[in-house]
């Protein structure tokens, strides 16, 4: 008998993973990123590239089993799971998976939701897809980084892996929560990588395309098993094959004991960093170093220079050019700026210690935040390179103008394993994100739901109010 194939090997470890398999420390995970995603999803439910979503969804839909966040009509399962992944990706806001710098959770999660309408399944089996989609993103994203050149080869080549491997995680989650065998969720996985795209050109000279990324994963997510289910198959040898996955988009250079290796055992799952600010994870250390100083006293009029120190490869995403870093001209700009973070922090930000309210036009433009950025210069440090990706790290230095220098080092990331969100700061980051569009006490149910999703008998409690909500324009949200 031969060898099984990647895509045999995840297919055997779907099917034969039960919820009561699952580790205590997964199932809590899924709850807290179920939660955290649907805030997030809230929360952009703003923008105007979300009405664009919400209006495609409703112009090509005929009715179905699946809740949108703000679309007031049922929808067809797999635009159901593009609207809410569309929200949920555009606001730099979603979960990041180190070193693959994947957001595995924004397009795993609108699909496993809308297959689990679809199919009428409980919280457990909800629970169950989610955990095994996520770690099937993970794993092959993982099995597409490059320790040597500790970089992304998806990345290096263009391509979002986010949006590709979430094609596939998703359509795990999908066809797992559908009950299929082993043999569709394999064929699963062979039809959802002929649908699995997304190029990141945007992120460098503009559009907003990428926003609609992981809403056009999820739609391919539930599009690929459904297709299966009416009889459509895939190649075995999807992943490893002459003309498979690894070599269409990593041109053949891969890692497959990073797909294999411990798979059901070994849970990437709780390991994924949940963002507590919503800007760019590059930025994070630097809102935290900047918070230190503010702790100890340290005001911004007290400052004469400021040195931020970042991972070299970081230093392109938000230190140059410095003189465009200093002065971002939308919250847009502001959230992939180092100086920025910087004046965050110092002055003091709203939520977990950074919001939403923080990053807007009008601050970007803030004679108090310009000044202090006028002070930051970035460069790369040696320190934080070598630490870099595994962690976003920073050392912040102080010259101040009695004379001294203090120096605030943050060298592990906030929200990820070594310094972990419980889920009581997730559900603050949830209430602040969804409290702009949702009562308080539709936010308090949705919380209570997600602390216990496993006990959930449907979707419905969850999903239902966030269909009636009523997007007001804006209130600060960035539309770039």
């Amino acid at each position: 008998m031969s060898e099984p194939t990647l895509a045999q090997q995840i297919a055997a470890f779907a099917e034969g993973t039960s919820y009561d398999d699952l580790p205590a420390d997964v199932v809590e995970s899924v709850g807290m990123r179920v939660l955290d995603t649907l805030g997030i999803a809230v929360a952009a439910a703003d923008l105007d590239t979300s009405r664009a979503a919400r209006s495609w969804a409703r112009d090509q839909a005929g009715g179905g089993p699946a809740s949108a966040v703000g679309v007031d009509a049922p929808l067809p399962a797999n635009l159901a799971a593009f609207v809410n992944g569309v929200l949920a990706h555009s606001l730099d806001y979603d979960d990041t998976h180190l070193p693959s710098v994947l957001h595995p959770s924004a397009t795993v999660i609108p699909a496993a939701l809308a297959a689990a309408q679809a199919h009428g399944a409980d919280g457990r089996e909800l629970v169950r897809g989610i955990a095994i989609g996520l770690e099937v993103c993970v794993r092959l994203g993982m099995a597409g980084y490059d320790a040597e050149k500790k970089n992304s080869t998806f990345f290096e080549n263009g391509q979002h892996a986010t949006s590709i491997c979430g094609a596939m995680g998703g359509a795990v989650a999908a066809a797992v929560i559908g009950g299929a065998s082993a043999a569709s969720i394999t064929d699963t996985m062979g039809v959802a990588a002929s649908m699995a795209s997304g190029i990141i050109e945007a992120n460098r000279t503009g559009g907003t395309v990428k926003r609609i990324h992981c809403g056009w994963a999820a739609h391919a997510a539930i599009s690929a098993a459904s297709l299966v289910e009416y009889g459509i198959t895939g190649p075995p040898t999807v992943l490893e094959g002459r003309f498979g996955f690894f070599q269409s988009w990593l041109h053949g250079t891969y890692d497959p004991a990073q797909v294999s290796d411990g798979l059901g055992t070994t849970w990437s799952v709780p390991g994924i960093f949940v963002k507590p600010y919503p800007a760019n994870h590059f930025t994070h250390a630097a809102v935290d170093a900047a918070s230190a100083l503010r702790v100890a006293g340290i005001a911004p009029d007290d400052v004469r220079r400021l040195t931020l120190g970042v991972p070299a490869p970081n230093l392109r995403t938000i230190g140059e050019p410095i003189d465009v870093k200093r002065a971002p001209e939308t919250g847009y700009m502001a959230q992939f700026s180092g100086p920025y973070a910087v004046a965050v922090g110092l002055l003091g930000g709203s939520g977990l210690g950074a919001g939403l309210e923080d990053y807007t036009d009008e601050l970007a433009h803030d004679p108090a935040r310009r000044a202090i950025m006028a002070k930051v210069d970035v460069v790369a440090d040696d320190e934080c390179t070598d630490i870099f990706p595994h962690q976003f790290p920073a050392v912040l230095t102080a010259e101040l103008e009695d004379g001294r220098t203090v120096v605030e080092k943050v060298l592990t990331t906030r929200g990820g394993p070594q310094r972990p969100l419980s889920f009581d700061e997730i559900a603050s980051k949830f209430a602040t994100n969804a409290g702009r569009n949702l009562d308080p006490a539709a936010v308090a149910t949705l919380s209570a739901v997600c602390r216990d999703l496993a006990a959930a008998s449907s979707m419905d409690d969850l999903l239902t109010p966030l269909t009636l909500i009523d997007p007001a324009p804006s209130k600060g949200l960035t539309h770039a």
